[in-house]
């Protein structure tokens, strides 16, 4: 059954000439005024600019100037995003004041097709302190259950797709940033391939795991938005000079003859891993293997060793980039980003050099795998979102393998757990394949049914 808001269906009215960019708009940010009081997935809201926007993108589809798939569609940018004239917060004091004075790339790819922003979205402090109350915004909050977190860092852009605020947001990932919210919301979440999207404009949390992609109520609304984010920038260092297939061509191809390649090792006896979760990765595997996928164990190295080398890099590279503004104004950030932060003091020349090494061996066995398996199936989630005032020290996810890796990644929703929260599975495949990732996802969310589970607000 087509989803009659899904981005492509809202396209399809929008050049009939039966819908209106104008009236998605309103229809959004009605949405934004009645939710986010509660769930603060938005930073800021630009109703007034948004509109005008959304009218100018009526006035070219009517004379027959199209942008592209996302011209007219609403969309989000969480706040590390620089979008031109608008306040760049990372959700901290210490960007108090500051303004952008151009587009980050993606920015400017989205206004180039003809995108609607409606504003900024909340985040954990830099990418990375969170979920925390002694900062100037609150905390976005888990729309299936406001008592439980979303996730971080991309908390509001997981929280205003969940929420039915927007269909596409953009999130950014060094340590799961983007598939744990999307996990804990039910959202799909798409990590690409490192240097498939330009990270031009945004903060920097840890510039060699940092990744830049979508967060989008579908699997073909992700693969819309990544069609128009994916492409080289030179004046990224990290981007790729890679060619952008089309991501919707063979979406909806199933997964007859696919083989997936499942790492137990990475999640059976891990203590957090909940029954709930267990039970569906299971069930979601065995309707792979009912619908023709070739589904096989495999094993790689031990999933902490990729989470400490995930860690040792991030804490020496973040510690860089805030070192100066850490020394001058330690007590604007607040205590759990500033205790992140200044972690990277214990990590030494020595210890960075030899991480980085080991990176490069986790990531020819994740090679290797996947010269025998055209994509590999994880998990994300260990268990549903905690909830606020049982945040612990571990964090029941398991994302961070292929950002030291490099691989592309997406969580996508598998149902819900026995506390109405959603459950995931994670799919990866080979670099710079997206186009195979995103068709195994769309085949997880139809088979498990996850897309007619309807919104929870």
């Amino acid at each position: 059954m087509t989803d009659p808001d899904s981005v492509a269906a809202l396209g399809a009215r929008l050049r009939e000439g039966t819908a209106t960019s104008v009236g998605l708009t309103e229809r959004a940010l009605a949405r934004i005024a009645s939710l986010d009081p509660v769930l603060h997935a938005f930073i800021r809201v630009e109703g007034k600019a948004a509109m005008a926007a959304a009218a100018a993108a009526d006035a070219e589809l009517r004379t027959g100037h199209d942008r592209g798939p996302m011209h007219g569609i609403p969309y989000a940018l969480k706040d590390i995003f620089d979008a031109a004239g608008l306040p760049t917060t990372c959700h901290s004091r210490v960007m108090d004041g500051h303004v952008a004075v151009k587009d980050s790339a993606v920015a400017s790819r989205f206004r180039e097709g003809g995108a609607i922003l409606l504003g900024k979205l909340a985040t954990y402090e830099f990418a990375l302190g969170g979920p925390s109350f002694d900062i100037p915004f609150p905390p976005a909050r888990n729309p299936w259950n406001p008592a439980h977190i979303p996730g971080g860092s991309s908390s509001g852009s997981a929280v205003a797709v969940a929420a039915g605020m927007v269909r596409v947001t953009t999130g950014s990932c060094t340590a799961g940033s983007i598939r744990g919210p999307a996990a804990f919301c039910g959202t799909v979440g798409l990590k690409p391939t490192y240097g498939r999207v330009s990270r031009r404009g945004v903060f920097p949390l840890a510039w060699s795991l940092d990744h830049c992609g979508p967060l989008a109520r579908s699997v073909e609304d992700a693969a819309i938005a990544l069609q128009v984010m994916a492409g080289h920038d030179p004046a990224d260092p990290g981007s790729a000079d890679m060619p952008v297939p089309d991501y919707r061509e063979g979406l909806d191809r199933g997964v007859a003859g696919l083989r997936f390649g499942v790492p137990r090792g990475f999640f059976t006896h891990d203590p957090t891993l909940s029954d709930d979760a267990r039970d569906g990765i299971e069930a979601t595997l065995r309707v792979l293997r009912d619908a023709g996928a070739d589904v096989i164990d495999i094993e790689l190295p031990d999933y902490a060793l990729y989470r400490s080398c995930n860690r040792v890099i991030m804490a020496a590279e973040m510690f860089s980039v805030h070192r100066p503004t850490l020394q001058r104004r330690f007590t604007d950030y607040g205590e759990i980003a500033a205790q992140r932060f200044t972690s990277g003091v214990a990590v030494d020349a020595a210890d960075y050099l030899a991480a980085q090494r080991l990176r490069r061996i986790l990531g020819d066995a994740v090679d290797r795998a996947l010269q025998s398996c055209d994509v590999l199936a994880t998990a994300i989630s260990m268990a549903t979102a905690p909830r606020f005032d049982a945040v612990g020290a571990v964090m029941p996810l398991q994302p961070a393998v292929f950002n030291v890796t490099g691989h592309p990644a997406i969580s996508v929703p598998t149902g819900l757990g026995r506390d109405g929260l959603p459950l995931a599975l994670q799919v990866a495949g080979r670099r710079f394949d997206e186009a195979t990732v995103l068709r195994a996802g769309r085949a997880i969310e139809q088979l498990t049914g996850w897309d007619q589970v309807p919104l929870p607000r």
